[in-house]
């Protein structure tokens, strides 16, 4: 590829060799945009990370760069985390190693480099912060910071102006003004990340210790307030007026490709009803949607078909299959499963403690990391509606094709612009589509352990030959939610055309994010690409009942279209039947 300005990478150093794309693959799943990282990523998310490490998990010593912290950055366009200072958490936490880290991250990935202490690693100072900072975890729990963000997220989307009215200055300043906002709330959004994963570490060896390893899950399940499951629910309730209603039914039988525009054109009252719906919906989530960390990205808002299409697919699913009917009783089985386990470690009141201590944790944490995660969205939508719409205006000016476009320029370029300076957007902008057109071609590394690969040299994706599994075949994967189930596979591999899926089937999907999760209602099981312990497939899955397998490795091109497996989701397994 010829040489275009781009994203800058990471510098790889001695000290922070370990770089992975686990986890942070499903937040970024394809390379951000100019834009998207220079006004939420590089001074913003990034900075909040920074804060969250020094601040609460005693990371102070460890030379972290305050302006690029060595935390999550960019190799060859794509995202990844450092897992090296992953594993120092691991290291410093009391109770905790550097191995149990590496397998909460990746299992028995035989890529992963084996762990080799440094003198800087141990600290005493850092594990005494952490030591307090478990204090909270376990015992006092409050949860007031994470309101406050709450608040604010909300207060960002009722203090939205009338954009088309708002200056090209005003837009970019409206844009420009949330990073401390989003600074903030993600440094609260990796602290409760990281507290979400301190009860469930507790509860899974505590239930291993007592000869059911498997019942842990079961405790994660039914937990509500679940934010990331929230609009499933109401798009159950969408769906079950359009199952009411033989004009709304007429309307979605002829597709959900235009089925927005279709909707507010019609003169049925029920399609007038629904369009309200709509827009209680949109305002409510609109800011959720495909890889929406990025602001170059489709969402709910920008584009309602989305919502449409999950909907489509849920109004043809039998009112028995509620949700919230699946959601009560998990929630029954998971209090009726702790109050067993309880009595069970009643000879052992210190073990006896610690778990009701972590079950207590796991229902504050859990549904707090998907809170802060949802309110942080929320915030940059506001960026993206604001640049969008000053992207609008270059369309109108016949700068660029279409209002996302802007994306390719850095915030430096969008400055000079607004300030009436010169730039060469329309050619700038087609240069940087092609280089990001290309980078989506390739497979990165899902590993880089002390040098970078050119990404000139990294494979294609689809290139690598995989077996299509036979009868008999088994992918194994990570259990996500309990239960086994059989039924028809369905790749789908676009959330805006699940046409396929048909109530009852598994879907068989490359990833997690909120734009997935409600075709999860229809589906008799999930099976997903990638997906660590906390992402969205196994929250949401364990929130609706639903069996669930993650980091099923290529089961999107592994399994065929319309054949019959099983999926086993206490034990990760899918059989192709």
């Amino acid at each position: 590829m010829a040489e275009v300005r781009w994203i800058p990478d990471n510098e790889m150093t001695a000290k922070w060799p370990f770089w992975t794309r686990a986890n942070v693959g499903e937040v970024l799943p394809e390379p951000p945009s100019p834009l998207g990282w220079d006004l939420v990523w590089e001074n913003g998310t990034l900075s909040g990370w920074y804060d969250c490490a020094i601040n609460r998990l005693g990371y102070n010593e460890t030379g972290l760069d305050p302006d690029r912290p060595q935390v999550a950055g960019l190799f060859g366009g794509f995202s990844y985390l450092c897992a090296t200072g992953i594993r120092l958490f691991g290291v410093r936490t009391p109770g905790m190693t550097a191995e149990d880290i590496d397998m909460a991250y990746f299992g028995d990935h035989p890529d992963v480099p084996p762990y080799v202490a440094e003198d800087w690693h141990e600290s005493a100072e850092g594990s005494a912060v952490l030591e307090g900072w478990l204090g909270w975890v376990m015992g006092t729990m409050e949860q007031d910071e994470l309101e406050a963000d709450r608040v604010a997220g909300h207060e960002a989307r009722a203090s939205r102006p009338d954009l088309t009215a708002a200056t090209d200055r005003e837009l970019f300043d409206r844009a420009r003004s949330f990073e401390p906002l989003i600074r903030r709330m993600f440094d609260q959004h990796i602290n409760q990340s990281g507290a979400a994963s301190v009860g469930p570490g507790v509860i899974g060896a505590v239930c291993a210790a007592v000869g059911q390893p498997t019942a842990a899950m079961r405790l994660f399940a039914g937990l509500g307030g679940v934010d990331s499951a929230a609009p499933s629910y109401d798009m159950w309730e969408m769906s079950r007026t359009v199952r009411a209603s033989e004009s709304l039914m007429a309307l979605f039988d002829a597709g959900s490709s235009g089925l927005n525009e279709r909707l507010h054109a019609s003169s049925e009252p029920d399609a007038a009803m629904l369009a309200g719906a709509l827009t209680d919906f949109l305002r409510e989530y609109g800011s959720r949607g495909p890889n929406e960390w990025d602001i170059h990205a489709q969402t709910w808002e920008t584009n309602p078909d989305l919502v449409w299409a999950a909907v489509d697919r849920m109004r043809l699913t039998d009112d028995s299959a509620s949700p919230l009917v699946e959601n009560k009783s998990r929630e029954s089985e998971r209090e009726s499963l702790s109050a067993d386990l309880v009595a069970t470690l009643a000879a052992d009141p210190e073990t006896q403690g610690q778990f009701q201590a972590a079950l207590a944790s796991a229902k504050v944490f859990v549904p707090g990391r998907e809170r802060s995660k949802t309110t942080i969205i929320r915030v940059i939508q506001e960026v993206r509606m604001a640049m969008w719409e000053l992207g609008g205006r270059m369309v109108a000016k016949g700068l660029i094709n279409e209002p996302r476009d802007i994306c390719m320029l850095f915030g430096d370029e969008v400055e000079t612009y607004v300030n009436g300076g010169e730039v060469e957007i329309t050619a700038t902008v087609a240069e940087r589509q092609a280089h990001h057109a290309w980078l989506e071609t390739l497979e990165p590394p899902f590993i880089i352990n002390g040098s970078v690969p050119p990404n000139t040299e990294w494979p294609t994706k689809g290139s690598s030959s995989v077996e299509v599994a036979q009868p008999g075949d088994t992918l194994v994967g990570n259990p996500g939610c309990p239960g086994v189930y059989r039924g028809t596979a369905r790749v789908v591999l676009d959330p805006l055309d699940p046409s396929a899926l048909a109530p009852g089937d598994i879907l068989v999907a490359p990833m997690t994010d909120p734009a997935w999760t409600p075709l999860f209602v229809p589906a008799g099981a999930v099976v997903v690409d990638v997906g660590a312990a906390l992402s969205h497939a196994i929250i949401v899955s364990r929130e609706l009942g639903i069996p669930c397998v993650v980091s099923a490795i290529d089961a999107t091109r592994k399994i065929p279209d319309g054949a019959m497996i099983e999926v086993n989701g206490e034990t990760g397994v899918v059989t192709l039947l």
